[in-house]
């Protein structure tokens, strides 16, 4: 997780306030990552995806939850105020998904349901099969 190794590394650039969360320091993130990444065989996940080179991915998932479900999380994450708002509008308004058509092929970009434990399973059964099928086409 990119979070994960953003915290490991200190990898912030500060704080913010009105989020209650620290400022990733994407260039860092890439520096940190980019070694990594050359030799392939990596999963990034995170909650954008602008700033990641292109030439990092084969293949884009952005996971996508109905409001209802992804408000109740959210506000069981302790999310409030515009942190919680924003992110709703986020999913509302597909602004993942329209950065990661902007930002990548549009035919290595898909959607993938994240709303029950069933839909959880799916997708992992379903990017491991991906997985095994690149590395069979690749290798």
């Amino acid at each position: 997780s990119s979070d994960l190794l953003a915290k490991e590394g200190e990898l912030y650039e500060g704080y913010d306030e009105q989020y209650e969360c620290p400022i990733l320091d994407e260039d860092r993130v890439i520096d940190e990552l980019e070694d990594q990444m050359c030799e392939g065989g990596m999963i990034i996940d995170y909650h954008g995806c602008d700033f990641f080179p292109e030439r990092w991915f084969q293949i884009v998932f952005v996971l996508r939850t109905d409001n209802t479900l992804l408000y109740d999380r959210l506000e069981g994450r302790g999310y409030k105020g515009k942190k919680l708002e924003e992110n709703i509008q986020c999913e509302i308004f597909q602004t993942i998904y329209e950065e990661a058509l902007e930002s990548y092929k549009k035919e290595i970009v898909y959607q993938l349901p994240s709303n029950t434990p069933e839909d959880l399973e799916r997708n992992v059964e379903q990017i491991t099969l991906w997985t095994q099928q690149w590395i069979k086409d690749n290798n």
